[in-house]
C-alpha cells in the first residue's frame, strides 16, 4: 500500500479509458481519492494512465466487466494495491444501433452482458470490500435511452432501462452493508464518440429537444457521480438522477411552442 492510498478514499470506475469514465476518475483524483481505473481496451486505458499521471493514486486494471473472475480478480487488486474500495462507478457500456428486427441476437447478448450482467458483477465483488471499511457508495451509469425509448435503440434501451431497476433492487438490499446505490442517467453529452456519430442534423435535432439548448459535458456528468459518492449524498439511495438538460422533462418538447412561450 502506498503512502498516497493509507488515508485516502478509493474509488473503481469502470469503463474509464475515455469519456464519462475518465473524467470521473479525474474527479475523483481532483478531491484527493485514489482510483482504479477498469477497461477492456488496454490500449486506451494505457493512455488515460499517461493522461491522469498520478501513479502513486491511479491502478489500472484490464478487464471486461461481464467476465465475473476478472471482475473478482480486478477488486481484489484494487483492495491489495489501495487497502479498501469506497465506491463504485459503473459506467462500462457498449451498443448497437440498428431496428429491432435487424438486431441479432449475438449483440442483444453482448449488450446485455456489458451494460446489465457487468454493473451487477462489478457491484457484487466490490460490496464485501465496502463492508470492511464500514460501507461506501454505487453509482450505475445508465442512460436518457433507459427512461424514455427511441428508435435504433432495443438492446441498449433494454439494458439500461434494466439498469435502472437493479438500481432500486441493489439500493434495497445493500442498505445493511452500509452501501447507497444511485444512478446518473445521462442526456447527450459531447463525447467523442457523439462528436463522431452525431451528424449535423442529429445534433439539431437534440439541440431542439433540450431545453438548455445544448449538449452536455463530460465533466458534468462526473460531478454528478461524485457528488452521488460523497458524504453530501448520505441521504440518498435508490434514485436515478437525469443529467440531461431538461430533455426527459419536456416529452415531445416542441420548440416552436417554448419560442413562442419566450415571446410572451
Amino acid at each position: 500500500m502506498t503512502e498516497t492510498s493509507s488515508s485516502a478514499r478509493v474509488a473503481l470506475v469502470t469503463g474509464a479509458a475515455r469519456g464519462i469514465g475518465l473524467a470521473t476518475a479525474r474527479r475523483f483524483l481532483a478531491d484527493g481519492w485514489c482510483v482504479a481505473i477498469l477497461d477492456i481496451d488496454g490500449e486506451g486505458l494505457a493512455g488515460a494512465e499517461r493522461q491522469l499521471a498520478r501513479p502513486d493514486a491511479v491502478l489500472a486494471l484490464v478487464c471486461d466487466v461481464s467476465d465475473a473472475a476478472g471482475v473478482q480478480e480486478a477488486v481484489r487488486r484494487t483492495t491489495e494495491r489501495f487497502g479498501r474500495l469506497d465506491a463504485l462507478v459503473n459506467n462500462a457500456g457498449t451498443a448497437v444501433f440498428k431496428p429491432i428486427l435487424d438486431t441479432t441476437p449475438e449483440e442483444w447478448n453482448r449488450v446485455l452482458a456489458v451494460n446489465l450482467t457487468g454493473p451487477f458483477l462489478c457491484s457484487q465483488a466490490a460490496v464485501p470490500a465496502m463492508a470492511e471499511t464500514g460501507g461506501g457508495a454505487i453509482v450505475n451509469i445508465t442512460s436518457i435511452s433507459g427512461l424514455r425509448a427511441s428508435t435504433l435503440r432495443v438492446a441498449y434501451g433494454t439494458s439500461k432501462a434494466g439498469l435502472t431497476h437493479l438500481t432500486k433492487q441493489q439500493a434495497a438490499e445493500l442498505a445493511s452493508y452500509g452501501v447507497r446505490v444511485n444512478a446518473v442517467a445521462p442526456g447527450p453529452v459531447d463525447t467523442a464518440m457523439a462528436k463522431l456519430v452525431h451528424s449535423p442534423a442529429i445534433r439539431a435535432d437534440y439541440h431542439d429537444a433540450i431545453p438548455l439548448n445544448r449538449y452536455g459535458l463530460e465533466e458534468e456528468i462526473a460531478e454528478a457521480v461524485f457528488f452521488l459518492c460523497s458524504d453530501k449524498a448520505s441521504y440518498i439511495t435508490g434514485q436515478t438522477l437525469a443529467v440531461d438538460g431538461g430533455f426527459d422533462a419536456t416529452g415531445i418538447g416542441l420548440p416552436t411552442l417554448r419560442k413562442d412561450g419566450r415571446n410572451r
